[in-house]
């Protein structure tokens, strides 16, 4: 437990360094040849094993017939929580993701100035760009700067987003919501239900997109990318570049745990099911504990998630495990609950506290 004088020191430094409005690729640009005290983890990689060698995230191949992907789609949410899609260029053009990745790349990597023009913590306009959303509630700040931009039920103000990579961005939010139109038909249907179930419960309107840059670490040993957690809504699609650094929970058919490194896969993108896509399966499909290591290459990592969520809110909507999945033999694992108290119960906790689940249960 830290002391008095400690938390005064530290709250310090958070503040100086959120000040310099340039976030961590500020500290790499001014040549820091360790990693300061505010973003070190205690023993970060030490708490479980990496994985057999071979084991691997599954993949699904959105090109075979409907009924196959389907299932290999509900398949992976049901063990894994997390699976690679491959070959859906049906939906999305051949120049995206890569178009948006670079265009993030090129925004952080203006000069400081330029940067520091859009850095702050406040979303209005549905903007922001700073360095860990919870940079004063964690014990210890991750190795990251974000872009985070509304994307609906309302969309940001478009000439809040920086001219770089605006465009880009309003692109893949079109594209991106074309391959979770197609993958939640396919979880309703691995639920036995209809295909239109979740996107009838408005689970395509709310969404986030949380941009992340991982700049070059010094002392990759000492801190992380971003600590375990699991993700809040309903569905998350990653595009991320090929540098690496996703390492995903994962537990066997014997109880064993470890975490798989989610390689860059060419042309995949990595999604995973989101905690309230678990309360809604009542438990069918799995929400898992994922994190962001450093990497030791000499090359900052570029990432994008857009995360699912419904869009309908109100103190007289609400959310929970579905009805039609819900019988005397299968009776509801969740209380249900409005959006507003869903989202408050994620806001009022650091990114590594216990997963949101935990406080709906019944």
């Amino acid at each position: 437990m830290a002391s008095t004088g400690e938390a005064i020191h530290r709250a310090a430094l958070v503040k100086a360094f959120d000040e310099s409005r340039t976030g961590v690729r500020g500290l790499v640009e001014s040549g820091v040849s360790t990693v300061p005290d505010i973003f070190r983890h205690p023993d970060p990689y030490a708490s479980v094993p990496l994985a057999p060698h071979g084991v691997s995230l599954p993949v699904v191949d959105l090109s075979l017939p409907a009924p196959l992907a389907a299932e290999a789609v509900a398949a992976a949410a049901r063990g894994w929580g997390f699976f690679y899609l491959v070959n859906y260029g049906a939906l999305v053009p051949s120049d995206y993701p890569g178009r948006l990745l670079a265009a993030l790349r090129a925004f952080n990597e203006l000069p400081a100035p330029e940067r520091a023009a859009h850095y702050g913590r406040s979303t209005g306009g549905g903007f922001s760009y700073s360095s860990n959303l919870d940079l004063y509630k964690s014990g210890a700040a991750s190795w990251r700067d974000t872009i985070q931009v509304m994307l609906g039920p309302s969309r940001a103000d478009a000439g809040r987003i920086p001219a770089v990579c605006r465009g880009e961005i309003l692109d893949w939010d079109a594209h991106a919501a074309a391959v979770a139109r197609a993958l939640m038909a396919m979880l309703c249907e691995g639920l036995g239900l209809g295909a239109d179930t979740l996107e009838a419960a408005s689970c395509l309107e709310g969404k986030m997109m949380a941009s992340h840059y991982y700049p070059v670490c010094p002392e990759p040993e000492r801190t992380m990318g971003i600590v375990p957690h699991t993700d809040p809504g309903v569905l998350t699609i990653l595009a991320q570049d090929d540098i690496g650094g996703l390492q995903v929970k994962h537990t066997d058919e014997d109880g064993a745990s470890y975490w798989v490194d989610a390689k860059p896969l060419p042309g995949a993108l990595v999604i995973n099911v989101g905690d309230l896509l678990q309360i809604m399966s009542n438990d069918k499909y799995k929400s898992v504990e994922h994190r962001v290591v450093m990497n030791l290459r000499e090359e900052p990592r570029v990432s994008s998630a857009i995360f699912y969520n419904p869009g309908r809110r109100g103190d007289s909507v609400f959310y929970g495990p579905l009805p039609e999945l819900i019988s005397s033999e299968n009776p509801p694992k969740y209380r249900n609950f409005t959006m507003a108290e869903f989202l408050g119960a994620f806001f009022k906790r650091d990114l590594a506290s216990k997963a949101l689940i935990e406080h709906f249960k019944i």
